[in-house]
């Protein structure tokens, strides 16, 4: 131990450290408070300094621990920001809620985004293509990576969008940018392959696209899209091996389909109409049958094999509706078989598939028909006709009321009497009446069906039916309800109405020698439905014209022609809540006389 007045070890003595102490014997203890002893000749003074410079050590070390375990506190390091969130020191669940609250106020991140394609510019909003800040990412992101603990890490956010609803949307506002490439494909000439190589395009690619939108965004709301050059998938030369493999034999003769009730014959011409091989939007051919096309090429054969489904249908013997219920029938499942058939193509010898055939349900069953209201007779109007039923008119007014009879209109639906009746010629059982062709009577296959049309306008006219397609004759005739009536001619004018009720409308016909009636059966909608009509006015006279004699001439009296308004009423509760104009002005019908040489007019 030093003493008094001796002096003191030149040695740095500002900093002590105490060592714990070694068991009793050791040789290696040493007190701050013994004398350093001086060094040998010719050694340097290491022990002690040496001590402290350890010492230093374990203090910066310690400071050093206290700093990582700081740092990492947390599952996101000190220090981390996204979009200057601070997410620093917070678990994953606490960074994605303050990272949600975060954007949820950034207004920047709403707003629209410029894309810039070439010379052409496209304002894309983000809602509208999926356009977001992936939370979940970049919180994960945000986790990884060393701590900053004597700084600020900003780490960028992880962007997600839809490429394909962001391509779709920037094609819709683009128009065609760039170059088409030509798509790959086999086409049939008739029952004769041709090959339609693929070649490059320039134009947009929905990756490359959702990759430049993802780098750039939100720190930068303008965007430059690239057109990258654009390769079909399918090359040439699997085009042309698919003309060899697959389109040659598919057509190299026909396809028969076997079923319990015979066979169905595929000649190579409906082969050829229901065999796609056009690619799709990457120019990937996929070959496959079309089964819808397959079926419409051979409806007639297949029908003979399968049996059709009946519909349940009203019954209205009795005065009353009542339902009869459909029955099932079989069906070649042709889109079943679409896979199978693929195969058999590829074949030339082996050309025999057996058929798939499933229940084929009805279309409208009982309880359907349960559910749509037709319980009463909601109108009927009957018109009246002259020469018996066994005049040639009469005939055709019956004929026409004997299609529609029982023809039940869904709700929504729009009914056409030219499309409910197809063609009225001598083969549907019609026959020559007298029809108003150019300004007068003259014979014509169907004469009289306008009589019908009339009647059947007027019965869903005080049905409340919305009107879709009409138009009354030229002259007028009074056995009918002026501007309110109806003529027709196949196939180019027609009578339309749309059942815009809820409920089913059930059409019902009805004939004596000398009336035709259509009711309609439904639930009614309005109270009552009626007609005003306005005064005639613009009356005009007919002239007097004399025709050539012969069998084409029909004799007439003339009537005078004007203009007149029908308004129809629409009441319920005692109101009337909705009117409907109809006007129409009549020509004056000539007074046609048979027998002159030259047609004259006086």
């Amino acid at each position: 131990m030093s003493t008094a007045g001796e002096p003191r070890p030149a040695v740095d003595d500002a900093l002590t450290v105490r060592l714990p102490a070694q068991p009793t014997g050791s040789h290696d203890v040493l007190d701050s408070s013994d004398p350093v002893p001086p060094p040998a000749p010719g050694t340097r003074r290491t022990g002690r300094r040496a001590l402290i410079g350890g010492a230093a050590v374990l203090v910066l070390a310690a400071g050093a621990g206290t700093a990582v375990t700081w740092a990492y506190r947390g599952e996101v390091p000190r220090g981390v920001t996204v979009l200057g969130a601070e997410l620093g020191g917070l678990s994953r669940t606490e960074a994605a809620a303050e990272l949600r609250t975060h954007l949820a106020a950034d207004a920047r991140l709403g707003q629209p985004v410029t894309v810039r394609v070439e010379d052409r510019e496209a304002t894309v909003e983000p809602a509208d293509v999926g356009l977001v800040v992936d939370v979940d990412a970049t919180v994960a992101a945000a986790a990884q990576g060393s701590p900053s603990p004597f700084g600020e890490r900003a780490v960028p956010p992880v962007v997600a969008v839809d490429p394909d609803l962001l391509d779709a949307a920037l094609r819709r506002s683009l128009g065609t940018i760039g170059e088409p490439m030509t798509k790959p494909a086999v086409v049939f000439d008739g029952v004769k392959p041709r090959a339609v190589h693929p070649e490059a395009g320039r134009g947009l690619d929905p990756a490359r696209t959702a990759a430049t939108i993802r780098e750039s965004w939100p720190a930068s709301r303008e965007v430059t899209v690239p057109l990258v050059e654009v390769h079909p998938v399918t090359t040439a030369a699997e085009v042309d091996q698919l003309v060899t493999d697959l389109a040659e034999p598919a057509i190299s003769g026909p396809l028969t389909i076997t079923a319990e009730s015979g066979a169905v014959t595929v000649p190579p011409a409906a082969i050829a109409k229901s065999l796609v091989l056009t690619s799709d939007k990457t120019g990937r051919i996929e070959p496959r049958v079309d089964a819808k096309k397959l079926r419409a090429a051979v409806r007639k054969p297949l029908a003979k094999v399968e049996k059709k489904a009946k519909d349940a249908r009203f019954s209205l013997k009795g005065g009353k509706p009542s339902i009869v219920g459909g029955a099932d029938g079989t069906a070649v499942d042709l889109a079943a078989m679409a896979p199978e058939i693929l195969t058999v193509l590829r074949s030339t010898t082996e050309r025999s598939i057996a058929a798939t055939v499933t229940r084929a349900e009805p279309e409208l069953t009982a309880a359907d028909l349960g559910k749509l209201g037709v319980k009463e007779k909601v109108s009927t109007f009957t018109t009246k006709f002259t020469g018996g039923l066994s005049s040639p008119r009469s005939q055709n007014i019956v004929q026409a009321a004997k299609q529609v009879e029982g023809t039940l209109v869904l709700p929504g639906e729009t009914f056409s009497l030219n499309k409910h009746t197809g063609e009225r010629g001598y083969r549907q059982g019609y026959q020559d009446a007298p029809v108003i062709l150019g300004g007068k009577l003259t014979p014509g296959v169907g004469g009289g069906v306008s009589q019908f049309t009339t009647t059947l306008f007027n019965a869903t006219y005080y049905a409340g039916l919305k009107d879709v397609e009409h138009k009354p004759h030229s002259y007028y005739f009074d056995r009918y309800p002026a501007v309110i009536e109806s003529t027709i001619f196949y196939p180019d004018l027609d009578f339309k109405f749309k059942n815009d009720s809820p409920y089913g409308v059930l059409l019902d016909t009805a004939w004596t020698r000398n009336s035709i009636t259509v009711s309609v059966w439904s639930t009614k909608v309005w109270d009552k439905v009626s007609t005003e009509w306005s005064k005639r006015r613009n009356i005009t006279s007919p002239r007097t014209i004399t025709l050539p004699a012969g069998p084409s001439c029909i004799a007439t009296g003339g009537l005078p022609g004007f203009t007149q308004d029908a308004y129809r009423l629409f009441e319920r509760d005692g109101k009337v809540v909705k009117r409907e104009k109809f006007t129409w002005k009549y020509d004056a019908e000539p007074n046609y006389i048979c027998g002159g040489g030259d047609d004259s007019a006086g």
